[in-house]
């Protein structure tokens, strides 16, 4: 399965998720003017991951900012990797935020709150 990698723009996220890897990442900014088209080739790529993933997955989530259609993309994205642990295959998310970031610390918690999927916050100190 080919690796599915796109750079960050002033307006969109970095996308590296390569299955030769163990760990996935989003990071930077997702303010894309159409989150949906935006994610749909990610998400399309997880949903053929998920017929055959690694024993074991990281998704690492280093977003400075996102808007309110990137966050309802990112909980599909989420939902995605629950069906590697339902599986039975380990699967973790490790959400990152600076520590005076109160709104993505928050967001995090809200995610992991909902989401069935090991979730560690993990601080960054400035």
């Amino acid at each position: 399965m080919d690796a599915y990698f796109l750079e960050a723009t002033p307006k969109t996220p970095k996308l590296d998720f390569n299955p030769d890897a163990d760990t996935f990442l989003i990071s930077g900014r997702s303010i894309p003017e159409n989150s949906i088209e935006f994610y749909r080739p990610l998400l399309d790529w997880l949903d053929n991951y998920v017929q055959n993933p690694l024993d074991s997955t990281n998704f690492e989530v280093k977003l400075e900012y996102f808007n309110t259609s990137s966050s309802k993309c990112l909980v599909e994205i989420f939902r995605k990797l629950e069906k590697i642990k339902e599986a039975g295959k380990d699967i973790a998310i490790d959400w990152y935020y600076e520590e005076e970031d109160e709104d993505m610390e928050e967001s995090g918690e809200d995610f992991k709150q909902i989401i069935k999927v090991p979730f560690k916050m993990v601080e960054i100190k400035a």
